[in-house]
């Protein structure tokens, strides 16, 4: 996928005349882009699309109109797009209870490393995490994370060949695998193109 240009953005103007058809597009959209390990890990897969509406959701809020202002957004947002050879996913580890939060934060140390998915019939692809910052230190892992998988043009065509599609995690506080469910599958099937 290529990343996003300026000119692809609505003004603030436009965009607060379109914000909540375009929302709702991208909420539906979203619905098969997001993969539950165990009850308090979920991935939820980025493409153009989500990636947009986050871009135009800071500038809407933020105020910025002017060309420097957008273009960083630009920079900071276009590294979550997939390029064709991978999935980019944000991870959050997710707990209601502020104190069971912070006790599991501090169990889980180092779950981002330990995420993994996988072609039937292949290696796993374990995560690449955080590649824009440390969101970890030595008493916790971060309740978020940015993570990229890298596939082999092999394992693109046996999953475009109907290859089962797993993800999981072998965090040794928290063990998790699961089918990637059809339609997440078929969804995230575009992101290879």
């Amino acid at each position: 996928m290529e990343p996003l240009t300026r000119n692809q953005l609505m003004s603030l103007e436009q965009y607060a005349e379109q914000r909540q058809s375009f929302r709702q597009r991208v909420i539906e959209h979203k619905k098969h882009r997001r993969v539950a390990l165990g009850p308090h890990l979920n991935l939820y897969f980025e493409d153009r699309l989500t990636i947009q509406y986050q871009v135009q959701e800071m500038l809407r809020i933020e105020r910025i109109f002017e060309a420097d202002g957008i273009e960083d957004e630009l920079q900071a947002y276009n590294p979550l797009i997939p390029d064709g050879n991978n999935l980019k996913c944000t991870a959050m580890l997710e707990y209601q209870d502020v104190e069971e939060r912070r006790t599991q934060l501090a169990a889980l140390k180092g779950i981002e490393n330990l995420v993994w998915m996988q072609v039937e019939g292949t290696d796993r692809v374990y995560a690449i995490a955080n590649e824009d910052l440390e969101r970890s230190n030595e008493e916790k892992t971060s309740a978020v994370h940015f993570m990229r998988f890298e596939f082999t043009p092999e394992m693109i065509a046996a999953l475009q060949n109907g290859a089962a599609f797993l993800a999981g995690t072998n965090h040794d506080m928290y063990r998790h695998e699961t089918i990637v469910p059809e339609a997440t599958r078929t969804a995230l099937l575009g992101d290879f193109g």
